[in-house]
């Protein structure tokens, strides 16, 4: 990459963040089915076709930050270390996830990732949305056990149904301590003990199958 488009692609993801944050405080002011993407459009001072060049949808304009975890399952099984099995390294990731607080995980407590994980739960279009991501997840995460494993369809796709289920109901849990009032820091042990106890019961089931 040459200097000119390295300055491109910077300029271009600056205006996507750009236009993103100006989306999601219009959406937290006033709902998201209230705003309009021509409005969020003259308020960021764009045109509206020039928006859409950047995000095709309006869900995109909240949701662009969540889409760069798309795939982070399969990323991990593949960038494992060496001897190590698909499903230990998902469970050091996710710990480590824990560790740093990120939203993701469900153990982040600050007030403007609530109010957005706020904004997306009470948006139907939003978690429709969702449902997409986890399922384009889940079948990357099966296409790389396949790779990695030699495992066959049926046993990669059940396996990664689990996994992402799991993720996504210890990240439940998570917001349900901070909602009951709990900071992230004291929430923390707990956590982790769910998380270790979720992937001891993956594990057992999955150990046969060498996964």
């Amino acid at each position: 990459m040459n200097e000119e488009t390295g300055l491109r692609e910077r300029k271009k993801r600056r205006t996507r963040e750009a236009l993103s944050r100006t989306a999601i405080e219009l959406f937290l002011e006033r709902g998201f089915d209230q705003v309009s993407v021509a409005e969020v459009a003259a308020v960021a001072e764009v045109s509206k076709p020039t928006l859409f060049r950047y995000f095709p949808a309006k869900e995109d304009l909240v949701l662009h930050g969540i889409a760069d975890h798309q795939g982070e399952a399969a990323r991990v099984v593949r960038a494992r270390a060496p001897r190590q099995s698909p499903l230990e390294a998902l469970r050091s990731h996710f710990h480590a996830r824990l560790d740093a607080h990120d939203p993701i995980t469900g153990l982040c407590d600050n007030p403007a990732v609530l109010a957005f994980r706020d904004l997306i739960y009470s948006t139907p279009g939003l978690v429709a949305r969702l449902t997409l991501y986890s399922a384009q997840d889940q079948r990357e995460l099966s296409g790389a056990l396949r790779e990695v494993e030699a495992t066959d369809e049926v046993t990669a796709g059940l396996a990664a149904a689990q996994i992402i289920a799991v993720q996504q109901i210890l990240a439940y849990d998570n917001w349900q301590r901070l909602a009951a009032g709990h900071s992230a820091d004291a929430a923390l042990p707990a956590a982790h003990a769910d998380a270790e106890r979720a992937y001891d019961l993956l594990g057992t089931g999955l150990a046969s199958q060498g996964l």
